[in-house]
């Protein structure tokens, strides 16, 4: 299958999610995940219209980066302190910020590089930290703190990684979202779903899905 017919299958789905929980689509964002693509892939689904993709590593990601100077990667992967200025100067966003250690060193590079990157949560309310990282609720206002409101670093929302089997997984993170923008005053941005729930992950509110696989096709490893 091609890549044009895979994106068509998907917007499809999305349209029909879409249309099921009275929302518009084009409020959704189908967020391409290219790690391990060719750089060819990337610049295919680039001539469909694509302009930001996800990377789960700061390195492959700083390479597609520097070779596609018209394109913008965010960061979904782990971060390590040690590479957080490389992953301020080639990434757009960085959307698994999930400790406030990891704040405090990304708000003293962004002032020490003079640049602007929003970041996102990454919220973890299933005990799957060691596995995929992610910040619990209760780590929370410790993390916001770290923060501090830096207009360096604005917060545009949260990111999660739920396990499959969590039934009511969605509606936890939609009403977590909730919560934390009457506290904080702000709009927040949901990042959850994948190809093999998008549809629930719609309903509940997400506005951003991330797809992989079921978007290039199989990964080169």
């Amino acid at each position: 299958m091609s890549l044009q017919s895979r994106v068509e299958g998907l917007r499809a789905r999305i349209q029909r999610a879409c249309e099921r929980a009275d929302r518009d689509p084009a409020s959704i964002e189908l967020l391409p995940v290219s790690k391990k693509q060719p750089l060819a892939l990337i610049r295919e689904a680039a001539a469909l219209g694509f302009t930001r993709f996800g990377e789960n590593y700061v390195q492959e990601g700083a390479d597609k980066a520097a070779a596609t100077p018209g394109l913008s990667f965010v960061l979904l992967g782990p971060l390590q302190r040690n590479k957080a200025r490389p992953a301020l100067q080639s990434f757009a966003a960085i959307q698994s910020l999930d400790r406030p250690e990891l704040a405090g060193r990304l708000r003293h590079l962004a002032e020490e590089l003079d640049v602007v990157r929003p970041v996102w949560i990454q919220v973890d309310l299933w005990d799957e930290a060691t596995k995929l990282g992610g910040c619990t609720e209760a780590a929370l206002p410790a993390l916001l703190d770290a923060l501090g409101g830096d207009t360096r670093l604005p917060l545009q929302g949260l990111m999660a990684i739920p396990p499959p089997e969590e039934a009511g997984a969605f509606a936890q993170l939609a009403a977590l979202r909730e919560r934390l923008q009457q506290e904080l005053g702000l709009p927040l941005r949901l990042s959850m779903g994948m190809s093999g729930d998008l549809e629930e992950a719609i309903a509940a509110g997400s506005d951003q899905i991330r797809i992989g696989t079921a978007f290039f096709g199989e990964r080169l490893y």
